[in-house]
């Protein structure tokens, strides 16, 4: 109220000096005659001036008598004297006139200044945008999320496939935010925050953005890197910004992606330097779910790959009350979510969704939308009229292998040793019952060190895998160095990746699943992963003896070894069938399911030809 008045009070200053100066240049123009310099000459022969002064551009003077319209002054621009002398003589009406200076003098102090402050405007406006300040210091503390209106989401639980459990969690927020009066009604209330939790590329943003097109309201996304800046508060006043926005425009819906750049845990790394900043905006936003009431109408939505290093305060009770799995889809979910892919493109008549399914088994929603991305440009190619399923296969070679390098040469001597190694890969696979069934071998190099592969086709997915099965997958993994040593009687270094997931094998089932009688029924690694590590810290300590760590080693080796033995002694009974094998991958480079088949059967016919009685 005070500062209202006092602008009050200058408003009436500066009208009351406005009509002074009015009033003065009026009274000037009632009094004051402007004459041109041969008038002046004219008054002064007839006697009729009082008094004169000379200034450097003008005349001015007083009447002896008042002119018949009530003036008593006047004023006149100067001449040149010697002109004026001459032009008299010929009774010429001249006067002189004032080129005005006044815009010239002014731009002269004007420019200046603009250019100046503009380009110091302009730097500083670059400078805020590339720091992520919004174009300008004004707006450092204005949050920056983006609002989508219901009318521009656009996206329902048509759009999301694979994920029916997360789904149906949800459908109580849309129901609530629809309708809260029906959840009011017997005393509940609905969760302030729901976090979505699982690995990247499942759908959380998209089934975050689905529920708000569901429910038809205001849905506000901002990612938790965007609260922290480099100015101290920023992200406290972000966040504070942030929830004043969703008040007014409640019911609605505020989604945070990448939540763990934000709601890390406070103090979890004390030898890193201090990290004020982000725990003031941490504090700020369990500020704010404290302060909210959920009968408003605002749900709070929130997305992380993370949730193991959220700090504890943010996932207590009366916060995120609700953790939300968006898991990787099984083989249904593959199914459901390749169909809405599908629909986009102009797929051929062998494109089967579920033989699509049963070569991707692991992928994610958007790896699923990659391969059918990718299936879409190999087919425009190749100048195809649709996407055919070959499309496809190729597709799932390229994301899983990498891309073909044709001109990757290899020599003779090391083409043969990639193709008796894949061709061991492949022929341990199919005789061992139970296994895998191969889908295709390869030796033509691919990514950045595959100088051939062997993809094998899971028929059903698995969640659980036996001593038994462990052994196996051990076995094939090792069967391409087992070919080496049958055939060359040396190892090379192509089986280094394959050496890494097998000791990786053995040592998880000596360590973490305790399948080792020797070792007993004992858990000997700890499950932290491996990114809560602080870079250049000490490895942990362990916490069994010397003694067991020697048996766990030798229980390792053991493992390893009895894989290899067991590819080994395969190889040499089929040593035959390895070699004809070999030979047609020379040849064709690339051997599919079909002809893998056709070699193991032309070798069922062999070996009953040579069991026939002469």
């Amino acid at each position: 109220m005070e500062k209202h008045t006092q602008f009050s009070i200058w408003y009436f200053i500066v009208a009351l000096l406005a009509i002074v100066w009015v009033h003065g240049v009026w009274t000037e123009y009632r009094t004051v005659e402007p004459i041109s310099y041969s008038e002046f000459q004219g008054y002064l022969k007839a006697g009729k001036v009082a008094e004169i002064s000379i200034g450097t551009n003008t005349i001015e003077g007083k009447f002896r008598e008042p002119l018949p319209d009530g003036r008593t002054r006047f004023v006149a621009v100067r001449v040149e004297p010697d002109l004026a002398r001459d032009l008299d003589q010929y009774n010429v009406k001249f006067s002189g006139v004032v080129q005005s200076t006044f815009l010239r003098d002014l731009l002269s102090w004007i420019l200046p200044a603009l250019v100046f402050f503009g380009l110091w405007f302009y730097l500083m406006r670059r400078f805020a945008e590339r720091q992520g300040l919004g174009g300008g210091f004004l707006t450092i503390g204005k949050s920056k999320a983006k609002v989508y209106m219901e009318s521009d989401t656009k996206v329902t639980f048509q759009d999301v496939a694979g994920v029916d459990e997360a789904k149906e969690e949800l459908q109580e927020i849309i129901g609530f935010l629809k309708d809260p009066a029906k959840y009011n009604r017997l005393g509940g209330r609905i969760p302030k925050g729901v976090l979505l939790v699982g690995p990247p590329g499942t759908g959380k943003t998209l089934l975050a953005r689905a529920v708000a097109g569901e429910a038809a309201v205001p849905f506000f996304s901002i990612s938790g890197s965007e609260f922290v800046e480099m100015f101290v508060g920023v992200g406290a006043a972000r966040v504070r910004d942030l929830f004043e926005q969703a008040r007014q425009k409640a019911p609605c819906i505020i989604f945070i992606d990448e939540l763990d750049a934000l709601g890390r845990a406070r103090g979890a790394y004390p030898g890193l330097g201090g990290h004020d900043e982000k725990e003031q905006t941490l504090n700020q936003l369990l500020a704010e779910l404290d302060g909210f009431d959920p009968s408003q109408g605002i749900v709070l939505l929130a997305a992380t790959n993370r949730p193991e290093i959220l700090d504890p305060a943010l996932l207590r009770a009366g916060r995120f009350d609700r953790q939300v799995l968006v898991d990787r889809p099984d083989k249904i979910g593959r199914i459901q979510i390749l169909e809405v892919h599908l629909k986009k493109i102009s797929r051929g008549p062998d494109v089967d969704p579920e033989k699509i399914a049963a070569l991707t088994p692991g992928f994610s929603g958007a790896d699923l939308a990659n391969l059918v991305n990718e299936a879409a440009l190999l087919a425009t190619r190749r100048g195809a009229s649709a996407v055919d399923m070959v499309d496809f296969t190729a597709g799932v070679e390229r994301i899983v292998a990498g891309l073909e390098k044709k001109n990757r040469l290899l020599n003779p001597a090391e083409r043969k040793v990639v193709a008796y190694h894949e061709m061991g890969h492949a022929l341990v696979a199919m005789s061992i019952p139970g296994t895998d069934p191969v889908h295709k071998i390869s030796i033509i190099p691919r990514g950045i060190g595959a100088l051939g592969y062997t993809i094998q086709r899971p028929t059903e997915d698995r969640f659980l895998m036996t001593r038994e099965e462990l052994d196996d997958k051990m076995t094939v993994l090792l069967g391409g160095r087992a070919a080496e040593a049958v055939v060359f009687d040396h190892l090379s270094t192509g089986a280094a990746d394959d050496l890494a997931k097998v000791s990786d094998i053995a040592r998880s089932m000596v360590m973490r699943y305790g399948m080792v009688e020797a070792l007993g029924h004992v858990s000997y690694r700890d499950e932290r992963p491996a990114f809560l590590a602080v870079p250049g810290a000490p490895p942990p300590m362990r916490d069994f003896s010397e003694d067991t760590a020697r048996e766990i080693d030798k229980a390792v080796r053991e493992l390893a070894g009895q894989a290899f033995d067991r590819a080994r002694a395969i190889l040499l009974a089929k040593r035959d069938l390895l070699e004809r094998g070999a030979q047609q991958l020379l040849a064709k480079e690339t051997l599919t399911e079909e002809d893998l088949r056709v070699l193991m059967g032309a070798r069922a016919v062999d070996t009953a030809a040579a069991a026939a009685p002469a």
